[in-house]
């Protein structure tokens, strides 16, 4: 059910979308991700809902241009995407990264979201809302040893796509997560190179400017100018950081319709994962409460 689909900006991004009767939901993964993540939660939503789930730009099967990472670049590629598939209205869930270029779509376009998913976007990275807090020069300097370590990441080689995901696969087996889930995702992060070997999709470029453009981010701007009803899903660790939760309130409050739910034992992006019958059972209560009247194409 994967397509390409040409963007009139000249992107060409590959979407998992399947056509239905009912409400669509757009469905946006976090970052290094791809589409594949959703592998678990979609099947609770088909036949009722429209399923859109793309690769994001530099992601997956996606377009990897050299720039355009910011997610209001990003949000303006999913506007592009849903005007292709003449889609006037939808649902969005967001993971992490997907979180916060859905909550860019919607402060962007109000009137086409009709409820928004943030596991994610709940908090800035610096400033008022940010979990460091300094002076300029504090944050200048912490800002540049972030980028010395962006620049030292390496992408490790492999000679097959079986050896790549073998390995790829011991990290999160180490750390608790692991399913027939997490081998679909991971086998989808494989990209074959042009000398016929493989390594992670996530180059090195996409992940860079993604996260320096993200240190700039100012949830709070963009929440003001959302008026779709919203629900929140803290991790549990981010449930229990203070930090957090306090400007997880601070947006909140910027909201006409909101709701928090913590769903137990969850991990950050992974909940989607490790958790896909639960986590996807909670979004699919959230979206039917809040299907208004579909007028014309969905």
């Amino acid at each position: 059910m994967e397509q390409i689909v040409q963007l009139k900006n000249g992107l060409k991004m590959n979407v998992h979308y399947e056509k239905a009767q009912g409400p669509t939901v757009l469905f946006l993964h976090f970052s290094g991700g791809t589409l594949q993540m959703w592998n678990g939660v979609i099947p609770l939503f088909e036949n009722e809902y429209q399923i859109v789930a793309p690769d994001i730009r530099g992601h997956g099967k996606s377009d990897k241009p050299q720039s355009g990472y910011h997610i209001d670049v990003m949000a303006n590629d999913l506007y592009l995407l849903l005007q292709e598939l003449n889609i006037a209205k939808c649902h969005i869930v967001g993971s992490s990264m997907g979180a916060e270029v859905g909550l860019s779509l919607a402060a962007a376009h109000p009137d086409m979201v009709e409820s928004l998913v943030c596991e994610g976007a709940i908090y800035n990275e610096f400033g008022e809302y940010g979990l460091f807090k300094g002076s300029e020069q504090e944050i200048e300097a912490e800002k540049e040893r972030r980028r010395i370590q962006l620049k030292e990441r390496t992408l490790a080689i492999y000679q097959t796509k079986s050896a790549y995901i073998e390995e790829t696969s011991k990290a999160y087996i180490e750390h608790g997560h692991w399913n027939e889930h997490f081998q679909t995702y991971i086998e989808s992060t494989a990209a074959e190179t042009a000398e016929g070997t493989y390594t992670n999709h996530f180059q090195n470029v996409v992940r860079s400017e993604y996260i320096q453009k993200y240190w700039e981010l100012r949830f709070e701007d963009y929440y003001k100018k959302v008026r779709c009803p919203v629900l929140f899903l803290p991790s549990e660790k981010e449930w229990e950081d203070e930090k957090i939760r306090e400007s997880l309130t601070a947006f909140a409050s910027f909201l006409e319709s909101y709701e928090i739910i913590h769903i137990k034992e969850s991990a950050h992006a992974f909940v989607w994962l490790d958790q896909p019958r639960n986590a996807g059972e909670v979004v699919k209560d959230f979206i039917q409460k809040h299907t208004g009247a579909w007028g014309g194409d969905r």
